[in-house]
């Protein structure tokens, strides 16, 4: 175990993520470790090997998390009920298309000898016997041209299997899925999503090892691990205390195939119960655990919002310029998108707004290179907008709202999807700190949030010409909406600082510890990244 004494307690985060791409997971840990805990955060390694940095005070260690679970026990067995005809894999169906091509192959040698011995023959009484060897090979040749036909069916029933096998889409799939949630309720995801078992196995060792006081769980992989982790170590007579830091909605998520959210939705229901106490991200989210999970009381709110106290080092290093990226001088309205871009971010509905607003520049700040891929670059060249729509990189997490702040107005076009309606991003506090007019869709949280301040415009997602009018009104009059920033108290609880003395305060409530001293800095983050890369932000 490494070394590191503290007085008020040790806390191990866990993280199903290689941490320095999360800028919430990093802010806590740092912050933590400030506030005078040992910290130590678990994440994932993104390949075979241990890895170990730091972020601030905390230490960080990336498990590998081998994976043979992930391997559907459906996928190894015969497809013969489904598809009777079906080889068993791809080997059998190459074995035997190449077996058919030798054997007519064969077919064919033998009719050129014989061509060849018809040709040099003088005819006559002596050809018959060539002949008829020559027209008995259409027997032999029409049989392989059926058997390359059944190879063929076969090969496609093989291939139909495996498509059902890995899109889990099929009839007999969602009756085997119905018939385990039936059967088995919450513990129905060892069936559905039994690789969520690779996740403990993955982790339990190291946290068992490093004896924690209390385990801080981020996310909903990491609550089971945890769960299992808190259960073990009280059965044991230690008093581990386990906090969950709920930051999506599950059923909200986009799914990959019918089982994904039934399963860990079940995961959550099972592991819930022995959470000590639950924090989340906005309010809407909140409401909404404690109503699925039967929580007596309800979650924390704490914020993902932008550090505001940096160390010197962070505030002496070299600043990129946004407009200087951009091309573009102070008198061009410039718009900026920070997150990444997918047809459920909405980035797209922006892109078309353009067409409304001449002159208007827009940036779009994701992951390198510009995180579009060639399908998006393609729309914008399509649209004839590559003068006017520029790709960025990101930017350390802690220098976004200094960066941010050379823009005119900042936009937020997430799609209606259960999540993004309960969402309070990151990227939404960050906006505010830069005090840029902020242009967001109708999504619930974030909506009633612009509305509630003054601080920007609303309008309908997915709806080019309404986002255009409302990117209109807040470049038209933009002091209009920067002033609702002045109001007393609203930035100051929008910073990573209020929001980590919360934490800090449930800390010591759930071990019996005094609260940390609040002196100025104390519960600031240092969030530095030893051995490693620059982190990114993330939504």
């Amino acid at each position: 175990m490494d070394g590191g004494v503290t007085n008020r307690g040790r806390i191990v985060m866990l993280v199903d993520n290689g941490v320095r791409g999360d800028s919430r997971v990093q802010k806590s840990a740092a912050s933590a470790a400030a506030a005078g805990w040992e910290v130590y955060l678990l994440g994932r390694a993104p390949g075979p090997a241990r890895r170990k940095f730091s972020v601030g005070g905390a230490r960080v260690r990336l498990l590998p998390r081998p994976a043979p679970l992930h391997t559907r026990r459906h996928t190894l067995r015969s497809a013969a009920f489904r598809r009777p005809l079906a080889y068993p894999d791809a080997r059998a169906a190459a074995y035997k298309e190449q077996w058919a091509k030798a054997r007519r192959s064969d077919l064919w040698m033998r009719r050129a000898v014989l061509d060849l011995a018809l040709r040099r023959s003088p005819g006559g009484v002596r050809t018959v016997p060539l002949r008829l060897a020559r027209g008995w090979l259409r027997v032999p040749g029409g049989a392989s041209r059926l058997a390359v036909r059944w190879i063929a069916l076969r090969d496609r029933q093989r291939q139909q299997a495996e498509e059902y096998r890995t899109t889990l889409e099929g009839r007999l799939d969602r009756l085997a899925t119905a018939a385990w949630r039936a059967l088995l309720g919450n513990r129905a995801w060892r069936r559905l999503e039994p690789h969520l078992y690779d996740y403990e196995l993955a982790f339990c060792a190291e946290i068992d090892a490093l004896r924690p006081d209390l385990i801080h769980a981020h996310d909903f992989r990491m609550l089971g691990v945890g769960a299992r982790a808190a259960v073990r170590a009280r059965a044991e007579g230690r008093n581990v205390k386990l906090l969950w830091d709920a930051h999506e909605y599950v059923p909200g998520l986009n799914a990959p195939h019918h089982r994904w959210i039934p399963a860990l939705h079940a995961w959550e229901k099972e592991h819930a119960p022995f959470a000590d106490a639950v924090v989340t991200v906005s309010p809407p989210l909140a409401e909404q655990l404690r109503k699925d999970h039967g929580l007596a009381e309800l979650p924390t709110v704490v914020y993902n919002a932008p550090v505001t106290e940096l160390t010197a080092e962070q505030r002496t290093a070299e600043l990129p310029d946004l407009r200087a990226q951009c091309g573009v001088g102070p008198e061009t309205r410039l718009v900026v998108y920070v997150g990444g871009i997918a047809p459920v971010r909405g980035v797209d509905t922006v892109v078309a707004a353009l067409a409304e607003l001449p002159g208007v520049h827009l940036a779009l700040v994701s992951r390198p290179p510009g995180g579009v891929s060639g399908a998006a670059r393609a729309a914008i060249r399509a649209e004839g907008y590559e003068d006017r729509v520029h790709l960025l990189p990101y930017v350390p997490h802690w220098q976004v709202v200094p960066y941010l702040r050379r823009a005119d107005a900042a936009v937020s076009p997430l799609v209606h999807l259960p999540n993004h309606e309960v969402a309070m991003s990151n990227k939404f506090f960050e906006y505010a700190q830069a005090r840029l007019p902020l242009v967001t869709s109708d999504v619930r949280a974030m909506a009633q949030m612009v509305r509630a301040t003054g601080q920007g415009e609303v309008f309908t997602a997915g709806d080019a010409r309404d986002c255009a009018e409302a990117l209109r009104r807040v470049l038209d009059h933009p002091q209009r909406y920067r002033a609702a920033y002045d109001k007393p108290g609203l930035l100051s609880q929008w910073t990573w600082e209020a929001q980590a003395a919360k934490l800090d305060r449930l800390y010591a409530e759930l071990l019996g510890r005094p609260p940390a001293p609040q002196e100025s800095g104390r519960l600031s983050t240092v969030v530095g990244l030893s051995a490693a890369p620059r982190a990114g932000v993330r939504q």
